[in-house]
């Protein structure tokens, strides 16, 4: 155990000892990661080895922050800046001044704050929302994200500039899927921590429940593997568990990922919300097919009644008792559309008629509607916690804060 961290892996290893390496100098670092492996461990490691560690150190989840007060928070305001600034505010710049600040999730800043970041790190100078003042501040900047930020700066939602600012000293954080000898010593360490917490003996691992973990890719790192310890430590009565056992705390598939309902694409392209308009855009198209196929039948069945003759209409198409039949097309993903009813009328129709009824289903299609409906779907799939439904939809928290005001979902 080193710094508190347990592993012995060579990525695991090279990481502290950049961070052990950078530490005494003022270099600003960015630290990457996948969601759960522990980033967070690695700013306290830099500043408790540099001449910092006796100023502040302050983390900040730059993600959890509403984008209309990020600024304030970070850099602070003067009174009566904005509404309910009732007093000045320091900000966190103002308050780390000879220390470290911890950015993370760094990649979630909006693109205005960003630029207030930049100055930052290239003179030391911000001002105060609400202020003409210019103000200096010494603090040493560590920043972490989970988000690709080559992609984001193609996508436009990263400044180039900040990033190779940010990324003067990059440090990895490997995945617990690349490190198979550590999860069995975490494991073994968050067992024998709940058991001490909980007074009770710790679990224990069967030789074939050892092979099952060590199988499982671990999607959610750390964190999972903790979270699934402390489920078996409380609930299981057994102190040995066995493969069977263990197999319905973690899913049998291992090349299992947490569900999106919009598929992440390659470096470069479009993603969240942009990805969500391209499935949209398919499911109407996908309607559009339907409406075309709804008017054939239509069409060929008023040929056939009308070959018939009017007057025997049941001799050759069956008839149902009231009420009439009818064909109505609600898409599931799709709200507040009109009811396309197409009732079998008393003459035959013609093309032009079925032609205005599908041209009418079309136009009524509403984008704003479908993203509302998948929010709503979200948020119930995941009991209202923002962050869970956000990572399904695959956009970032604060656009999700964004866009539940916009359509007023709060």
């Amino acid at each position: 155990m080193k710094f508190g961290i347990i592993g012995n892996s060579e990525g695991l290893n090279r990481a502290i000892d950049i961070a052990i390496q950078v530490a005494p100098t003022d270099l600003s670092v960015l630290i990457t990661g996948e969601s759960g492996v522990g980033k967070e461990h690695f700013p306290k490691i830099i500043h408790q080895n540099s001449s910092r560690k006796h100023g502040q150190y302050i983390a900040v989840n730059c993600g959890a922050i509403p984008e209309g007060t990020i600024d304030s928070e970070l850099f602070g305001h003067e009174k009566g800046a904005f509404t309910g600034a009732i007093g000045e505010r320091k900000g966190y710049f103002g308050e780390a001044n000879g220390g470290t600040i911890f950015l993370d999730e760094v990649g979630e800043l909006p693109l205005s704050t960003q630029a207030r970041l930049l100055r930052v790190l290239e003179t030391g100078e911000f001002i105060k929302v609400g202020s003409s003042k210019v103000e200096k501040t010494n603090v040493r900047i560590v920043a972490a994200t989970n988000v690709n930020l080559t992609e984001a700066i193609a996508d436009g939602r990263f400044r180039e500039d900040l990033y190779y600012r940010l990324n003067t000293v990059p440090i990895k954080i490997p995945p617990l899927r690349e490190r198979r000898d550590d999860i069995y010593l975490l494991f073994r360490k968050f067992a024998s921590d709940f058991a001490e917490n909980y007074h009770m003996p710790p679990i224990q691992l069967t030789d074939e429940a050892r092979r099952v973990l060590l199988a499982y890719p671990w999607p959610g790192n750390i964190r999972e593997l903790k979270n699934i310890t402390e489920q078996i430590s409380i609930i299981e009565k057994k102190r040995e568990i066995d493969a069977d056992t263990l197999q319905t705390y973690i899913p049998l598939h291992e090349d299992r990922r947490f569900p999106t309902l919009a598929p992440r694409r390659a470096s470069g392209q479009a993603s969240g919300f942009e990805n969500e308009r391209e499935i949209l855009y398919k499911i109407l198209f996908d309607m559009r097919s339907d409406v075309t196929e709804l008017k054939k039948l239509v069409h060929d069945l008023m040929a056939e009644r009308q070959a018939g003759g009017t007057g025997n209409m049941q001799s050759s198409v069956p008839y149902y008792p009231q009420p009439s039949p009818s064909v109505q097309l609600v898409p599931a993903p799709v709200t507040r559309m009109p009811t396309i009813d197409i009732s079998v009328p008393a003459k035959p129709a013609t093309n032009a008629e079925v032609q205005d009824t599908a041209e009418y289903a079309e136009e009524s299609l509403s984008l704003d509607d479908a993203e509302r409906e998948l929010i709503k779907k979200a948020l119930e799939k995941n009991h209202g916690k923002r962050k869970n439904a956000a990572r399904d939809l695959n956009i970032s928290e604060r656009t999700l804060y964004r866009k539940l005001k916009e359509y007023d979902l709060e």
